[in-house]
């Protein structure tokens, strides 16, 4: 006996492969176990019981032994078996081996092939069936892409967010029909009102618009996802992203599907030729003749086929299955080429639920949701969901909200250089919904952080004075611009090109700094073309940090109220500076890494100066200083980090100056008429390589703030303790091998730094220096240490 269960593995799947299997393959499973069942019962009826009975014929005449039997078979049943009690009333004088060895030798030789092997060959086509319909399940190219996907999309269909964001969508769907609905209804009463019906209208009208009350008051259920969920939901649009890319290249699962089915479609039309051609050779009386006389007495025998009546109804039973089963191979063929099963709509799913942005999908991808359809098209629309660019966004945005809740944000206020109470977030997926409930906030920071779109939630941060966006580009609604416009005093925007900058930013009337760094392409670069900022009427800082080869055009437009212009080149030259002579209202110019060899003719221009800077560039003569006379207010200059040599004896016309960097270039002495700059109240000539200084130094009696180290000085003039406002004196990492007890003339003194030379001690003088203190002293311990202690006492005190 076969039990079933022995055949269990050929049609064992995982559970969840059901979704892939559409009606007709579920309704060709079950064929193929009634067929199954109806080759095992045969097969069991086969061995369990006697296969065939025979008897010998009487007749003497043994060349027509198979009267008998040839006679009996056109007759009826009841005639056949008034035959056999004819033939039971004869004594044949054979044992019972004998019998049993006629009825295997017949079966053997007698009956035909197909009415022996009957339910074995059912056992077997109903296996090969098996193994068609469920082969791509098993083959390795295709199970795993399979098993992947069946893995994703339970996940999908199962995950919280799924749920969310369907409800989220059919709650604004809701909204917008009840909205057109009260729309309706509130024009219906006006309607009725008109047409003088009265209190019948009235009635009409608080009847109607009670229902969409009803409907409002009962929003869908929203689920709130917890920050599990959140990160879970997060990895199965990743899950989804990688493997749409893994299938959608290839075509391996349609190919083997339809490959499968063509073969069942042959095997089904084998089977039914093949079967309606031998069926009819089950019968139930067989004509027998062996040469079996010299052990039975008989050489010809008619036997009887006990299961032919039976096996003949199961035959027509299986031949009825079988045509249900190629029926169904037929459609599916029809369904395969009648219909472009490569690609995939989401055309509904889209119009539904409102997610524009699910794109369409083809090849094994698509097929494999085509499957899904025939299963369940809920499926399908749920795991849409994790395709959608909004679906993910609004994720990311729900998993930043749980994330930086407000406390968690107001820990990261503080006051920022201006004095204002700055958010700065750096490299996050989005900006945190969250961040708009702290209405303090004067100035936001955001730092690497990708495609922000403001929400209306904006409009929240009512004291909102500056802005920085430092590679994360932001769109803002034309509504929340009109919010900025007046409010927002200060903005930073930084970006790889300038064009990137967003044009809303030029629009902020309100602006008072503006920001830029990026660079302009190369082939725009020596133009340098800059968006209009004829909108901001009240800017006054201007900041470029770019690749630009002159001075940007549209600069000119707030020519008439820009106070502070910085140009930061990066080292890329900057050619042309005509653009600044129209900038008459300038106070602060800064020209730093612009490749200039010659300060600018341009810059003399300028009346309202103060404070010029040249840092980093290539200037190596500043002979064009003399013509800094035009520029009456010019107060600060920085000529710092560059390759300037000397420095020319008309630089005594700079009396008004009141600030000179010098520092980092290639002085080897400074010409005694800068001791004419009587205005004079800093010089930094550090980092260069001194010798000497000359004693009109001494004549700078304004002077406050005097650097000299890092150079090469092995002493200074008397004239220089003369400088009694002098406060801070750097003198670091020289040659000095003593310092002039006229130290102590300089009582303002409050920070010296001596450390880096070649001094044996340090006179005591240093003791009527009132202002110095020890944290203000920078010297070697050794040196302290041999100071008077009434000196040491004094410069410890507080």
């Amino acid at each position: 006996m076969i039990p079933v269960a022995e055949f269990k593995q050929f049609t064992e799947q995982q559970p969840a492969f059901k979704v892939l299997k559409p009606w007709w393959d579920v309704l060709a499973e079950y064929l193929t176990v009634a067929m199954l069942m109806i080759g095992v019962f045969g097969c069991t009826l086969q061995v369990t019981q006697d296969k065939i009975i025979c008897l010998p014929s009487h007749d003497p005449r043994e060349n027509v032994s198979e009267a008998p039997c040839r006679q009996l078979l056109p007759r009826g049943v009841s005639e056949q078996m008034g035959g056999l009690r004819e033939l039971s009333g004869l004594k044949n004088n054979l044992d019972l081996q004998q019998y049993s060895f006629i009825n295997q030798l017949c079966y053997e030789t007698a009956l035909h092939w197909y009415a022996k092997y009957f339910p074995y060959l059912v056992v077997i086509h109903t296996l090969i069936f098996m193994v068609c319909a469920s082969f791509w399940f098993k083959f390795p190219g295709t199970s795993s892409k399979i098993e992947h996907f069946i893995s994703i999309l339970g996940k999908c269909f199962d995950s919280p967010w799924t749920t969310r964001a369907l409800s989220e969508v059919s709650g604004e769907n809701q909204k917008g029909l009840i909205t057109r609905q009260a729309t309706v209804t509130g024009a219906a009463p006006a309607a009725a009102a008109a047409s003088g019906q009265g209190k019948a209208g009235e009635k009409e009208k608080e009847k109607v618009l009670a229902e969409p009350e009803k409907v409002v008051t009962e929003p869908p259920v929203v689920t709130l996802l917890d920050k599990k969920e959140g990160e879970q939901a997060k990895a199965l649009f990743e899950k989804v992203k990688k493997f749409r890319v893994h299938v959608e290249g290839g075509d391996i699962l349609y190919t083997m599907y339809i490959l499968q089915t063509v073969l069942k479609v042959c095997k089904f039309l084998g089977i039914l030729v093949y079967n309606l051609v031998y069926v009819e050779k089950i019968s139930f009386l067989v004509a027998c003749r062996v040469e079996t006389s010299e052990v039975t007495g008989y050489a010809s025998f008619c036997c009887n086929h006990t299961k032919a009546h039976l096996f003949s109804k199961l035959a027509f039973c299986y031949i009825s299955f079988v045509c249900i089963y190629g029926l169904t191979c037929l459609y599916t063929l029809y369904w395969l080429f009648h219909r472009p099963l490569k690609e995939y709509s989401f055309r509904s799913v889209r119009e539904e639920t409102g997610m524009g942005d699910i794109p369409d999908v083809k090849n094994d991808f698509a097929f494999m949701l085509h499957l899904i359809d025939q299963y369940d098209s809920l499926y399908s629309k749920r795991f849409a969901v994790f395709l959608s660019e909004v679906s993910e966004s609004r994720l990311k945005q729900l998993n930043l909200n749980h994330e930086w809740t407000p406390d968690k944000l107001r820990q990261k206020l503080q006051r920022n250089a201006h004095g204002r109470l700055e958010l700065g977030l750096c490299m996050l997926p989005g900006l945190p919904d969250t961040v708009f409930e702290l209405s303090e906030v004067e100035a936001l920071r955001l730092e690497a952080i990708c495609e922000i779109t403001f929400p209306p939630g904006l409009s929240q941060l009512v004291h909102l004075q500056e802005l920085s966006l430092l590679h994360s580009p932001a769109k803002l609604p034309f509504s929340l611009q009109v919010f900025l416009r007046d409010r927002l005093k200060v903005i930073r925007v930084k970006c790889e090109e300038l064009r990137e900058v967003p044009l809303w930013v030029f629009g902020l009337r309100g602006l008072e700094e503006l920001h830029l760094e990026g660079l302009f392409p190369q082939e725009v670069a020596r133009a340098a073309v800059l968006e209009s900022l004829r909108e901001l009427k009240l800017l006054k800082v201007l900041s470029l940090r770019s690749n630009a080869g002159k001075v940007p055009a549209s600069v000119t437009d707030v020519a008439g109220h820009l106070q502070r212009l910085s140009l930061h080149n990066d080292g890329a030259r900057l050619i042309t500076l005509n653009s600044l002579k129209k900038l008459v209202a300038l106070r602060e110019l800064e020209l730093v890494a612009c490749g200039l060899e010659r300060i600018p003719h341009a810059i003399f221009s300028l009346g309202a100066l103060q404070e010029l800077d040249l840092k980093d560039n290539h200037l190596r003569s500043i002979e064009e200083i003399l013509s800094f006379q035009h520029c009456r207010k010019l107060v600060t200059l920085r000529l710092w980090h560059n390759q300037i040599a000397y420095i020319p004896e008309h630089v005594r016309k700079l009396r008004g100056l009141e600030q000179l960097y010098l520092s980092y270039n290639k002085l080897e002495a400074l010409p005694s008429q800068l001791g004419l700059c009587s205005g004079l109240r800093l010089l930094d000539v550090s980092h260069n390589a001194l010798h000497s200084l000359p004693p009109e130094v001494g004549l700078l009696q304004n002077l406050q703030h005097l650097d000299l180290s890092y150079n090469a000085l092995e002493a200074l003039p008397e004239e220089l303790f003369y400088c009694r406002k002098l406060r801070t004196f750097l003198l670091s990492y020289n040659h000095l091998r003593q310092l002039w007890p006229l130290v102590g003339n300089l009582r303002a003194l409050s920070r010296l730094e001596l450390k880096g030379n070649r001094l044996e001690a340090l006179p005591e003088e240093l003791g009527n220096c009132e202002g110095l203190k020890k944290s203000g002293l920078q010297v070697e311990d050794t040196l302290y240490e041999g100071l008077p202690a009434e000196v040491r006492e004094k410069m410890q005190e507080e």
